[in-house]
């Protein structure tokens, strides 16, 4: 009770009777959300010409799979296999004497195309008419933490938006009750939040995480998205009220994109009360369609989880999606330094969950306008660490593959050098490769831009080609 010279006033007929009534402002607030829609920073944009893909599922594989011993065939570590060769060792950046490992797997050719794949994926290579293999890849950084930040932001010593937020910031939403950019059960280490994060931004483009790296999808969930302390109806009131209050100081006083982009973000939070249970809620598919992800397998559950969480955010219209394989940020999964035949554990728990999703985006037609990335933060070395059973990194060369979306199916663009060391034709740094994609998306990186601290600054800064040979 509050207390006045007349008569006892409680809170609520105080509230009720202040400025107007702040009820009226939460009227105002819900008659006028039509036009705020409108001016959304999360509402559909266009696209600065014809787009081949609405949206990209970026699968990525923590730790950096060796391509030599996946779907870059080199016959030449067979032939040298033992012989100590001279290489240039990435990590010390010295020419040494090292010892050729061939590869412990035998590789065959598969499809219409003939490309060769390992027998490690033997379930992703009867896709191989549908993949495009980019065998030239070159990155910056030669360790995990450096590279996968620039995998995933294009920038090693900055504080940089990462790839996908730049998409949300371009393109916006396909579906206003759910953010442009997810990320399921990423990594803590090696980058951590910043390689999902909005940077310079605004804030409503961060990517939304599911969970962490470690724990079963089955246990993840976005975070404070509900509150059991009160009945739904309550909370509604106070939603719309603190909003209400929200958008009168903003309408009152100077133009605050950061508080701006606090209200469009919890409106987004709000509303995805309701659609986050249903796109996690898996209960509703045929059993042969999680047979396909390999769900219900021991070896193939968790990962196949995650992939079909992939392929529902893609048709409920989620931009920028990306599953992530790592055992935790401590211990990438594919970083086999002193055991190669590890590799063999993380592919059979990955091989079927992709091949079951590029199977299940194709037969949905969503393979069509959907560009699927498969790959790591760079590849491995195709001689012996230390004289050992393991590979050290490889940023000089090494494979990533695309699928839909517009790209080239059945093709193989680019080559390392004849031992896969080193790219030699057709080079593709990763800045042409986010370049590509922002392109198949039909958004110019050189266009997209964003002015930040007196600069306008853009996803792949001043670097950057579109790799036109992959086109379709």
């Amino acid at each position: 009770m509050i207390w006045n010279h007349d008569k006892a006033t409680t809170r609520r007929q105080l509230l009720g009777q202040a400025a107007c009534g702040f009820g009226s402002l939460a009227l105002t607030g819900l008659l006028s959300e039509t036009a705020q829609a409108d001016s959304s920073p999360l509402a559909a944009k266009k696209p600065h010409f014809e787009p081949k893909a609405k949206r990209v599922i970026f699968i990525f594989m923590q730790g950096g799979p060796s391509h030599v011993d996946t779907f870059n065939y080199k016959p030449r570590l067979d032939k040298d296999n033992g012989k100590k060769i001279k290489f240039r060792v990435a990590r010390s950046r010295k020419v040494t004497a090292e010892r050729v490992m061939k590869s412990p797997w035998s590789f065959k050719p598969y499809g219409k195309c003939g490309h060769l794949v390992s027998e490690l994926f033997p379930n992703i290579a009867g896709h191989v008419d549908d993949l495009c293999f980019i065998q030239s890849m070159h990155t910056n950084g030669v360790a995990h933490g450096p590279s996968t930040l620039f995998l995933h932001t294009g920038a090693t010593n900055l504080v940089r938006p990462a790839i996908g937020s730049w998409i949300s910031y371009g393109l916006g939403t396909e579906n206003d009750n759910l953010p442009a950019f997810m990320t399921i059960n990423p990594s803590q280490g090696n980058g951590g939040p910043r390689n999902y994060a909005s940077a310079f931004l605004p804030p409503i483009h961060q990517g939304i995480s599911i969970g962490k790296a470690g724990q079963p999808v089955t246990k993840s969930s976005i975070r404070h998205i509900n509150n059991d302390r009160y009945p739904a109806g309550l909370r509604k009131r106070q939603f719309d009220l603190l909003q209400a209050l929200n958008r009168q100081q903003v309408a009152g006083g100077q133009p605050d994109e950061t508080m701006e982009a606090a209200i469009e973000s919890f409106e987004l939070a709000y509303r995805m009360q309701t659609a986050a249970p249903d796109l996690a809620d898996i209960s509703a598919e045929k059993p042969d369609t999680l047979a396909s992800y390999g769900i219900g397998k021991k070896e193939t559950d968790e990962f196949g989880r995650q992939c079909l969480l992939a392929r529902r955010m893609a048709e409920r219209g989620v931009r920028y999606i990306q599953v992530n394989y790592s055992d935790n940020g401590d211990n990438p999964a594919w970083d086999q330094h002193s055991n190669l035949k590890l590799h063999a554990k993380h592919a059979k728990a990955s091989d079927k969950p992709v091949a079951g999703l590029l199977a299940d985006l194709k037969n949905r037609g969503l393979l069509e306008d959907t560009l699927v990335w498969w790959g790591g933060e760079f590849g491995r070395n195709p001689f012996a660490q230390n004289n050992g059973t393991g590979r050290d990194h490889n940023p000089d060369g090494f494979t990533v593959f695309l699928a839909g979306g517009g790209v080239k199916k059945g093709l193989s663009y680019g080559q390392t050098d004849e031992f896969g060391h080193t790219a030699v034709e057709n080079k593709v740094h990763m800045h042409d490769l986010h370049a590509t994609i922002l392109h198949l998306l039909g958004m110019d990186h050189e266009k997209l831009t964003y002015r930040y601290a007196g600069r306008d600054f853009r996803p792949t800064d001043v670097y950057g080609e579109v790799v036109k040979g992959i086109i379709a």
